[in-house]
């Protein structure tokens, strides 16, 4: 991963609060696990913002370097890698992402 790239990354972690790389885009996911993470951040009512890995192959590859990680979506909160659709699912059904995003 280039320097450019793991700035790009680091800066877009850093400058939302709530951040998904996913594939596609809010209105619009371009696949079922980025769909699903959408629906629990949707439902939740929280302000958030997404990156589509789909425009840029760079940060698409740079991510899972990034996160050590190797699928998307991937989920930052206040800048913490928090983990994929599965993790991001079970802690909603644990109630455990609303008191992370209440703190």
């Amino acid at each position: 991963m280039s320097d450019a790239t793991q700035t790009k990354i680091s800066q877009q972690i850093n400058d939302n609060p709530i951040l998904i790389y996913m594939k596609g885009n809010r209105n619009f996911p371009q696949c079922g696990f980025s769909a699903a993470v959408i629906e629990v951040f949707n439902h939740l009512g929280v302000q958030y913002e997404t990156v589509d890995v789909l425009e840029d192959p760079a940060i698409r590859e740079g991510i899972k370097i990034f996160s050590n990680w190797p699928t998307i979506p991937q989920i930052y909160i206040n800048g913490k890698f928090i983990g994929g659709c599965d993790i991001v699912r079970e802690m909603y059904q644990r109630g455990e992402l609303q008191s992370l995003l209440n703190d």
